[in-house]
């Protein structure tokens, strides 16, 4: 390590141990201070029921091979302020496909994930929406910029001239049909309507979100963006590589500049 440290007290070289939590997986990698991996990224299936206690566990387990770090960033599919959970759609489901279960949903409300993870790790730990954290590694910082994250569910962020702002559940606002945009766009709608059907929904569904947001760019990240043909997306959408949910993870303690 060298003997200079960065203006908020880090080493010049610090590390950050990335993690992304998904509905149907959890990835990690330790960064460098760019967003470089300085390690393959690692992965386990997300398991079901995945209560509080589950989820500290699994992470350490899949991260505890990966060297050194100063501080950890984690994405986190849900809803989160000040460390607490306040809302998480997708681990409140005994199933992956399942419907919320009530006592998990129970176990998750207001639970500090910011110090479990903090006393298990050691070090240092911000959690942020998934979606939040992937928009940190791909937002230019010019004007209005939307993300929108197609997953199990799906996520939102917003970012005003690079500042990240206070974090909305988006994904949960009436679409079409008496549905919220999760319902029309997640995981089991496509997989229910197949995706081309589903990629005309999500055209749709930029389309729906420009009518409030009068965004300038749309960056269009998660696991099924995969699935979408960029030719039939407005000229201002962009699709992100799904790396970006670790990558951010470095951006989102440059935040704190």
């Amino acid at each position: 390590m060298t003997s200079e440290t960065h203006p908020l007290g880090w080493p010049d070289d610090v590390r950050t141990l990335a993690i992304d939590v998904g509905g149907s997986g959890f990835k990690a990698a330790v960064l460098d201070p760019q967003g470089v991996m300085l390690t393959d990224r690692v992965r386990v299936d997300t398991p079901y029921p995945c209560p509080p206690e589950t989820l500290v566990s699994s992470l350490v387990r899949l991260t505890e091979h990966l060297g050194v770090h100063h501080r950890v960033s984690v994405g986190f599919p849900g809803l989160v302020r000040n460390g607490r959970v306040r809302n998480i759609p997708s681990l409140s489901r005994a199933a992956y496909d399942g419907e919320t279960d009530p006592d998990l949903e129970r176990q998750w409300r207001g639970f500090d994930l910011v110090s479990a993870l903090s006393g298990v790790f050691g070090v240092p730990v911000k959690v942020a929406n998934d979606a939040d954290v992937q928009g940190c590694a791909v937002v230019l910082g010019e004007g209005f910029e939307f993300v929108i994250t197609l997953g199990t569910g799906v996520g939102t962020a917003l970012f005003l001239d690079g500042r990240l702002l206070p974090h909305i559940e988006g994904g949960h606002a009436p679409f079409r049909k008496e549905q919220t945009f999760e319902e029309q766009l997640g995981n089991v709608a496509r997989k229910d309507i197949g995706n081309t059907r589903w990629g005309k929904r999500v055209v749709k569904a930029i389309a729906a979100y420009e009518r409030f947001l009068f965004f300038d760019t749309v960056y269009v990240g998660g696991g099924n963006a995969k699935h979408l043909d960029p030719e039939q997306l407005p000229p201002h959408a962009q699709i992100v590589d799904n790396t970006a949910g670790i990558v951010g993870g470095v951006r989102l303690w440059d935040l704190d500049t």
